[in-house]
């Protein structure tokens, strides 16, 4: 089972967020939107596979697929009895988070992404097949140092950079290349994601500087006619580099959504 740490809210009947990381990274990145959003919700964080304490991704028998990690996920909600949440992605965390829109549906409230990955510009596609070329014979920490100084490159980004870094020192390399490898799917992912999950609520916050990934991203949610929040100068990790106003638009956009306010509208 993944590893997770869940904080109750003492209000009965309190819904649940769920908060789910990049590659490299861990629940701790959450640390400055947990304390706000317990205060309404129960939260729930979770290490992906191969992060923290998490099962290693060559731990099952099956193939390292996203739907695995999807499944994974939801394997976790049902033991906690968690039968619908409102979800937090950031990073490769917003492509986790588009396959469970894509799997269930039924089981997401709404959904925020943070520095989401819709697919990549040509200096990401080129740097990311690079990599794959070299991947075999180079420490995957270039590789992962590489493309943090790429997609993280200015002074206000150094500290998700370093914190990035230092997180991802502690993978093994195995479990560093699996995600590598999912990385070629993320376009794909997203072109069903549109077709499966069109009235679930969605709202992508990302850092103007996220140049490796911003533009690609608005032209695709705009046939897709999501909400966007764009922050000023703010780079790939936007929940690390401006917590306060990633905190605000994403608890506005959650208690909009409450699944309770739902009901009651219906009624």
């Amino acid at each position: 089972m993944l590893e997770y740490k869940l904080y109750k809210n003492k209000a009965s009947g309190s819904e649940t967020i769920v908060l789910l990381h990049g590659l490299g990274g861990n629940y701790g990145i959450f640390c400055h939107q947990i304390g706000i959003y317990k205060k309404h919700y129960h939260v729930l964080a979770i290490n992906l596979p191969g992060h923290g304490n998490s099962p290693l991704t060559s731990s099952s028998d099956n193939p390292f697929t996203a739907e695995g990690i999807a499944g994974e996920i939801l394997s976790l909600l049902d033991e906690l009895k968690i039968s619908k949440a409102h979800l937090v992605g950031i990073s490769l965390g917003s492509v986790a988070v588009h396959h469970l829109l894509q799997q269930a549906p039924d089981r997401v409230q709404s959904a925020v992404l943070g520095g989401a990955i819709t697919r990549f510009n040509p200096l990401a596609s080129f740097l990311l097949l690079a990599g794959n070329a070299v991947k075999a014979f180079i420490p995957y920490m270039w590789l992962y140092k590489l493309f943090a100084y790429v997609m993280m490159p200015k002074s206000n980004h150094a500290r998700s950079r370093k914190l990035f870094i230092r997180e991802a020192m502690k993978m093994k390399r195995s479990d560093f290349l699996a995600w590598y490898g999912l990385a070629f799917h993320v376009k794909a992912t997203y072109v069903e994601v549109q077709e499966k999950s069109e009235n679930i609520p969605k709202l992508y916050i990302s850092g103007e500087q996220d140049h490796l990934f911003v533009k690609p991203l608005l032209e695709d949610i705009n046939s897709d006619r999501q909400a966007t929040h764009l922050l000023l100068d703010c780079g790939h990790v936007c929940n690390v580099e401006k917590p306060k106003e990633f905190n605000a638009a994403s608890m506005a956009f959650f208690n909009k959504h409450r699944i309770e306010k739902s009901i009651s509208s219906a009624l």
